[in-house]
C-alpha cells in the first residue's frame, strides 16, 4: 500500500515543486511530467505511463487538482475509472479520496467543466488569430499593433543583409555586430 504523487506542468518555465509543496508527502514514489500539455492522452505521457505500471490495489495517487491528469473530459474519466477498477484510490487537494459512486460523479463533472474551459480557451484564441489577420491583411498591422503574427523578428533582415555586404563581413562578424544568432544570420542572408 503505497503513497504515490503524480505531478505535471505544461511549460518549461513552469515547476512542479509548487505541487509538491501543497501535497505535503512524504510519498513512498513520485511521478511527474514536465512540460506536457494536459491535452495530451494520460497514458500517453512518459510519467504517467510509468505510474501506471507501478501502481497496485490499495495504493493512494496524490494529485495537486484533476487537471493534472488532463484537460480531456473523457481521458480524465477513462484514467479515473480505469485506477479505480484496479482498487487504487486517487485523493485530490480540496475533494479528497475519490473512489466508486458518487466520486466517479464528482470527476466526470469536474472533467467536463475543464473540457470546456479548455474549449473558451481555444475559441478565445481562434478569434485572436482571426482578427489579428483580418486588421494585418486591412493595415498592415496585428489589431494589437503588432507588424506581424507571432514573434517580432530579432532584426530586420534587409539591414543585416546591407550591413553583411556592404562590409564584406562573415557571419561570425554579423553575429557580432547584431547581436544575433548564427541561425537568424543566415536565415537573414539566405540569398546573399
Amino acid at each position: 500500500m503505497s503513497r504515490i504523487a503524480y505531478f505535471r506542468v505544461s511549460t518549461g518555465g513552469q515547476s512542479i515543486e509548487a505541487q509538491r509543496r501543497a501535497l505535503a508527502g512524504p510519498f513512498d514514489r513520485e511521478f511527474s511530467d514536465e512540460g506536457v500539455s494536459g491535452s495530451t492522452l494520460a497514458a500517453s505521457r512518459p510519467g504517467f505511463s510509468k505510474l501506471l505500471s507501478y501502481v497496485r490495489d490499495g495504493d493512494t495517487i496524490c494529485v495537486y487538482a484533476l487537471d493534472r491528469l488532463g484537460r480531456d473530459a473523457l481521458d480524465v474519466q477513462s484514467t479515473v475509472r480505469h485506477l479505480i477498477e484496479q482498487g487504487v484510490v486517487l485523493d485530490v487537494v480540496g475533494l479528497g479520496p475519490i473512489g466508486k459512486g458518487v466520486g466517479e460523479l464528482i470527476v466526470a463533472v469536474l472533467a467536463q467543466i475543464a473540457d470546456m474551459e479548455r474549449q473558451r480557451i481555444k475559441e478565445r484564441c481562434d478569434a485572436g488569430r482571426s482578427a489579428a489577420r483580418d486588421a494585418l491583411a486591412k493595415t498592415g498591422k496585428t489589431h494589437r499593433g503588432k507588424a506581424s503574427l507571432g514573434r517580432p523578428r530579432a532584426v530586420d533582415p534587409e539591414r543585416v543583409r546591407a550591413w553583411r555586404t556592404a562590409n564584406n563581413a562573415s557571419i561570425k562578424e554579423t553575429m557580432m555586430h547584431f547581436n544575433i544568432s548564427k541561425n537568424t544570420v543566415s536565415r537573414c542572408c539566405a540569398t546573399t
